[in-house]
């Protein structure tokens, strides 16, 4: 959405919201359900949709003449830097950046970037920490050095803006909204140790159905997609939900600060739909936590996945449903698992059968086909914190790192003439865990850069098993030896290049120059 269509939505959206009141149309309880057996739809739309079969080689019918393997390409042992995937090294948490004793917070921010393992940087300031009054973001200084950091050493950054956060003294709210939006006691009691904030602070929530707060969270919104939509600089935006964190949740804390659980839905719902609208290019993780305090989570992970944006959690080992949505996704959509982990201290190590609790956790996370995985140590960011059990342990983190997310590479490739052209059907694989969380472009170009074929395959395709076939052709008889494959994975409308996992060399700009190194 252009800068201006943005602006007249905010002051559109600010007057229909205070024009609304705090009433809401009652709406049924939107309840879990299996994910594998889910209807999603088909998924993002396919542009220049490349023919993918059946393939015939044989016979006056057929499409694919000959059915000789030309060339084959082997998956690679690399790290491979991909938009959509990959370690995400944390330099704040929910407590804040790292603040070193002895060094600086540049520094103490450069050592957690420049991990030579990971591939994002992702940032969870909370709302009072970039905005202090309307109309403009006031990001602090350590938001600013982190991505001059990540540009630097050639990584993105994903955040997410925390409306209340339980390990912080004060309240999530900006200071301007205080006298306008009221905050409601929790009830109940959260038990612990009274030197930790969470266990002394009196809890609340505000009335986020409150018209001053949703003009408000909807002027947020736009000022920070005005600079980070579709920002080269962002991966993606976590979703901002109800409660601490924003994950969604108050827990321990029963119940919620609604008048009913309809309204709580559909004020969250709403406050999606801003995110929605605002962030067309860059896309939204929403969490995937159980509705422990019946705000619509499900509803909201439901209108996220058919939106074709992504989905994340926050753990590995606590309920079912987190587990069940993570492993039964659309191939198209991308998981995010924050699952933090120990330090190298022996203490901390949790060893059960051998096994540390860090290579239970990188295991799981695996398992369910993650995309992205967090590198940090809870409440306690450092990067000597992640090396102190690298150091000792790395062959963990080194497998996850080469095995997470989507792993594409141009497995078999069948060159053809037919009908006085010629083509080449391109059979790729993907040795990673998950499939690619948008549509892959196939494109072919001469050593000039002139484009000679290109399209798209269907979106999550290849999956981690199987091939994926798909033709490229030309209407004159050039030869295909020579000619450049490249790859880019389009999400959200944005076309993002997307290196080839394999062994075999590329050339400087990615791409794999067709050769014949297969013979009968």
């Amino acid at each position: 959405m252009p800068r201006l269509e943005r602006r007249n939505f905010l002051k559109a959206g600010a007057a229909t919201i205070a024009a609304m009141g705090a009433g809401f149309p009652a709406q049924a309880e939107y309840l879990e359900h299996d994910w594998s057996n889910y209807d999603w739809g088909s998924g993002p739309p396919v542009p220049d949709r490349l023919y993918q079969g059946p393939f015939t080689n044989y016979g006056a019918d057929a499409n694919a003449p000959g059915g000789e393997v030309a060339m084959a390409t082997s998956p690679s042992s690399e790290i491979v830097p991909n938009y959509g995937m990959g370690l995400t090294a944390y330099v704040s948490g929910d407590t804040g950046p790292p603040r070193l004793p002895g060094q600086s917070l540049a520094r103490a921010i450069e050592d957690i970037v420049k991990l030579p393992f990971t591939q994002k940087v992702y940032l969870r300031p909370n709302w009072r920490e970039v905005q202090s009054r309307p109309g403009r973001l006031d990001l602090p200084d350590w938001w600013h050095i982190t991505f001059d950091l990540a540009r630097q050493y050639g990584k993105r950054v994903g955040f997410r803006i925390m409306l209340e956060n339980p390990d912080f003294p004060e309240p999530g709210m900006p200071e301007f909204l205080m006298d306008k939006v009221p905050y409601v006691p929790l009830q109940g009691a959260w038990e612990g140790d009274p030197s930790q904030v969470r266990y002394r602070k009196k809890h609340a929530m505000p009335r986020y159905d409150d018209p001053a707060y949703q003009a408000a969270f909807a002027e947020l919104n736009g000022l920070l997609a005005d600079q980070y939509d579709g920002s080269p600089d962002v991966e993606y935006m976590d979703t901002m939900m109800y409660g601490f964190w924003g994950e969604g949740h108050t827990w321990p804390f029963e119940g919620n600060v609604f008048p009913s659980k309809a309204i709580a839905e559909q004020t969250m719902l709403r406050m999606l739909d801003v995110q929605l609208s605002q962030w067309t290019k860059t896309p939204l993780v929403t969490n995937t936590q159980p509705d422990f305090n019946n705000v619509g989570n499900a509803a909201m992970l439901d209108r996220t996945v058919r939106a074709n944006n992504w989905i994340r959690s926050d753990t590995i080992f606590i309920e079912n449903t987190q587990i069940e949505a993570l492993s039964n996704r659309p191939s198209w959509i991308a998981a995010v698992s924050e699952v933090p982990m120990t330090t190298g201290a022996p203490e901390r190590l949790g060893i059960e059968d051998g096994v540390t609790l860090n290579e239970q956790v990188i295991a799981h996370v695996l398992a369910v086909g993650a995309n992205y995985w967090s590198v940090w140590n809870w409440h306690d960011e450092a990067a000597a914190h992640v090396l102190s059990y690298y150091d000792k342990y790395p062959e963990p983190i080194d497998r996850i790192a080469r095995r997470i997310g989507y792993r594409i590479y141009p497995a078999f490739v069948w060159p053809f003439e037919r009908d006085g052209g010629a083509g080449v059907v391109i059979g790729l694989a993907n040795d990673g865990v998950s499939s690619p969380p948008g549509v892959v472009r196939l494109t072919l170009s001469d050593a000039g850069g002139a484009i000679v074929a290109s399209g798209c395959v269907d979106a999550g395709y290849p999956r981690p098993t199987g091939i994926r076939q798909a033709m490229l052709a030309w209407p004159d008889k050039r030869d295909w030896v020579g000619l450049h494959l490249r790859a880019e994975l389009e999400v959200k409308g944005v076309r993002h290049p997307l290196r080839w996992a394999c062994r075999q060399l590329l050339a400087g700009d990615g791409s794999l120059v067709l050769r014949r190194n297969i013979r009968a």
